[in-house]
């Protein structure tokens, strides 16, 4: 009997033990912004909403569209940006307007004909919401979309409400600076290639240094994510783009889309995009892909049926790559290194992409990845200053 007791009372106790662990465990549970529908709800009642998503906006399995629907929300259309709402369309494709069938609302294409939003298309719109999934590098458009969505709404006297989600590479601030004459849509702002921030602090910035054309300011709200910082390893649910399909691609995406500023490829029209590098001539790689027509990811991709030779970048321990927060040049300067041909190795976007002229000189030059990196110092102090007036999270340490 006694035995008994004890045996009941170890069991009581491992129970007891193993409920506060878990609830331990959801409590620290990262919640993105989307999922806190208690936080902003209040700010949607009675007002007719258009929203800015795609694929990856989402309330635990269920699209936020959806969701909000579901709640009685008041949506009225969709703007939609590169890769369309239901992200299945490639890089630079341009993404034509429509209805979305699943709910007949139309949607606005911020990726075709134009990429800032008409005062027409946000006729009868009270409110906006912005709900995409960055992952923390300049030369991802969904800053772009941002930027002109933020002008438009300051422009026409309509709010807008970013639902803020983590960024997976804002454990470190890398990168040259972008110069002024090397704007695009691959960048608009003087930011360094990964900088660190969510987009809602990234939002907050724009408006703060007035960035915005004519130097408006938008009438802005961010809604934050819960138990997340800098140094979270934030695994995506869903992949925010169609060539960024898992963890390792989003941590290699920052040093290895130099390569699309170049003739070597980053492994578009493969099962494994941004996770390879390689070329027809390249002397030693050992590694080889053939680049295929991919539907939905990478209609036309670079040496299309032909075998590159080059180097398998899933083999890398990606946690070490974290570690240094740093971007990691010596593929780009093993590649140009490698080729016969250097000139032919850059074409006209490399400039676009590094945010810089600079670069391009100082690989042919010879420099190396320490001494570039150097040169990236004074501007990057001048940003991390700027930068700190709009986080909404604890800095990195």
């Amino acid at each position: 009997m006694h035995r008994n007791k004890i045996y009941l009372f170890t069991f009581i106790l491992c129970f007891l033990i193993f409920q506060t662990a878990c609830s331990q465990t959801k409590s620290n549970k990262i919640v993105p912004a989307a999922e806190r529908f208690s936080e902003y709800q209040s700010i949607l009642q009675g007002k007719n909403i258009a929203i800015v998503a795609n694929q990856a906006s989402l309330v635990n399995q269920h699209h936020l569209v959806d969701f909000l629907l579901s709640k009685k929300v008041s949506l009225i259309k969709i703007f939609s940006p590169e890769h369309g709402f239901r992200g299945n369309l490639d890089a630079g494709e341009k993404v034509k307007d429509g209805i979305d069938s699943k709910t007949n609302l139309p949607i606005i294409s911020l990726y075709g004909k134009h990429k800032k939003p008409y005062p027409k298309d946000l006729s009868k719109v009270d409110l906006v919401v912005f709900d995409l999934q960055d992952v923390g590098v300049r030369f991802y458009t969904y800053l772009s979309t941002l930027h002109y969505m933020m002008e438009a709404c300051a422009e026409n006297n309509i709010p807008l409400l970013v639902l803020d989600r983590p960024n997976p590479n804002a454990h470190y601030i890398n990168g040259p600076v972008l110069e002024e004459d090397c704007k695009s849509f691959v960048g608009l702002h003087p930011v360094p290639i990964v900088y660190g921030m969510t987009i809602g602090e990234y939002a907050k910035m724009i408006n703060g240094e007035k960035w915005l054309k004519n130097g408006v300011q938008c009438d802005l709200k961010v809604i934050t994510c819960a138990n997340w910082t800098r140094n979270s390893v934030y695994k995506l649910p869903v992949k925010p783009s169609p060539n960024l399909p898992n963890y390792q691609s989003i941590q290699l995406y920052p040093s290895l889309c130099f390569f699309e500023g170049t003739v070597v490829s980053a492994g578009r029209g493969t099962d494994f995009p941004f996770q390879v590098y390689g070329h027809p001539l390249l002397k030693k790689g050992k590694f080889e892909f053939k680049p295929r027509s991919i539907a939905g990811v990478s209609k036309n991709p670079k040496f299309k049926g032909q075998i590159c030779k080059g180097e398998d970048l899933r083999l890398i321990d990606i946690e070490r790559l974290r570690e240094q927060k740093e971007l990691d040049l010596s593929f780009l300067l093993k590649a140009y290194s490698e080729l016969n041909d250097q000139t032919q190795f850059f074409n006209l976007f490399f400039e676009k992409l590094a945010g810089t002229k600079q670069l391009r000189q100082q690989i042919i030059q010879g420099q190396s990845e320490s001494e570039i990196k150097e040169s990236w110092k004074k501007n990057l102090d001048e940003f991390k200053s700027i930068r700190k007036k709009y986080l909404i999270y604890p800095d990195l340490k």
